[in-house]
């Protein structure tokens, strides 16, 4: 009986976390809905790590932009927006993209020798 009595409570407790750790996922979903859709980009000398970004027009996002090595520039000149990434630290960076097309991404604080040569696509669509 006192066994039981321990199984149930275990399964419970179980239960309980795993509908907690369900309802902190739903919620970390919601979350990124309002705040916009999470893009993780790395740099380091002298590259952006995706190189390439789809977005889709009036969908904001959040750029979660680090640096592998020295302090580095990120900018979106078409859409007038722009951040300085520090190394070890995670860059915060919201837009919503307002028009179709391709447009360039770029590092705006010189970072070394091959700095005039990192750039990246984004391509937005409808």
């Amino acid at each position: 009986m006192r066994m039981t009595r321990r199984l149930l409570l275990r399964a419970s407790v179980a239960a309980g976390l795993l509908a907690a750790s369900g309802r902190m996922a739903v919620l970390a979903q919601a979350q990124a809905r309002a705040t916009g859709r999470l893009i993780p980009i790395v740099s380091k000398k002298f590259v952006y790590e995706p190189v390439e970004l789809t977005l889709k027009l009036n969908e904001p996002v959040v750029f979660q932009l680090t640096s592998l090595d020295v302090v580095m520039g990120f900018s979106v000149p078409d859409f007038g927006v722009r951040a300085t990434i520090i190394p070890g630290q995670i860059t915060e960076l919201r837009m919503t993209p307002t028009k179709i097309g391709e447009f360039t991404f770029l590092c705006d604080v010189f970072c070394g020798s091959g700095h005039e040569n990192m750039e990246g696509t984004m391509k937005v669509v409808a």
